[in-house]
């Protein structure tokens, strides 16, 4: 090689060695990306009555059960009927546990709403009984299902006519949805409520 080829060589070498030096002492430039927490979940609001030894209103942590909120009510009161209650139920905000005596009449129920009865086991929404009316005009199609003669097809159809016509104005005007005769409507009409204001 060269000796002006080994200068040059040389050089490069030199040059290369004091920028590699000069990036590992070189302080960082620019902020650090600073990584927030996430947003802890806004407990569940429950209010537990009944045969339990505290009833109240309890904050509860998101995915409890109704288990859960009996621990948070002191438990069960030694004439609680336990077997009335699904204990195992996944709670929602705003829910009402009641929790009955032993051979007292009607069932314990977790009540989303004051116009919904007690849950389905299998959809979680509430089955519409003659105290907890359905409200046609802000019912689900879910909701719907649970009333009897009506399955999933006729629930689209019930929602599809309120989502074209308006809110209904009277019950009997369910009967204006296809497949909605006066039978059905029979077996329905004590299940379900118009509210005028919605």
């Amino acid at each position: 090689m060269k000796t002006w080829q080994s200068i040059l060589f040389g050089i490069l070498l030199g040059l290369l060695f004091s920028g590699a030096i000069l990036l590992i002492i070189a302080p960082p430039r620019g902020k650090p990306i600073e990584l927030s927490p996430l947003p802890t979940p806004a407990p569940l609001v429950v209010y537990i009555t009944g045969e339990v030894i505290h009833p109240g209103v309890y904050s509860l942590p998101r995915l409890s059960r109704v288990s859960n909120a009996i621990e948070a009510a002191g438990g069960l009161q030694p004439d609680a009927d336990q077997s009335a209650v699904n204990l195992a139920a996944r709670l929602l905000d705003g829910e009402k546990i009641v929790v009955p005596k032993i051979n007292e009449p009607g069932t314990g129920s977790v009540a989303i709403t004051p116009q919904i009865g007690q849950p389905n086991s299998q959809t979680g929404f509430a089955t519409p009984s003659i105290e907890n009316p359905l409200n046609l005009n802000t019912a689900t199609l879910e909701e719907f299902d649970l009333l009897p003669g009506i399955g999933p097809t006729r629930s689209a159809d019930i929602v599809a006519y309120r989502t074209q016509h308006g809110s209904f104005k009277t019950i009997d005007e369910i009967m204006q949805v296809s497949g909605i005769g006066q039978t059905t409507f029979d077996r329905i009409k004590d299940l379900i409520y118009v509210d005028a204001t919605q």
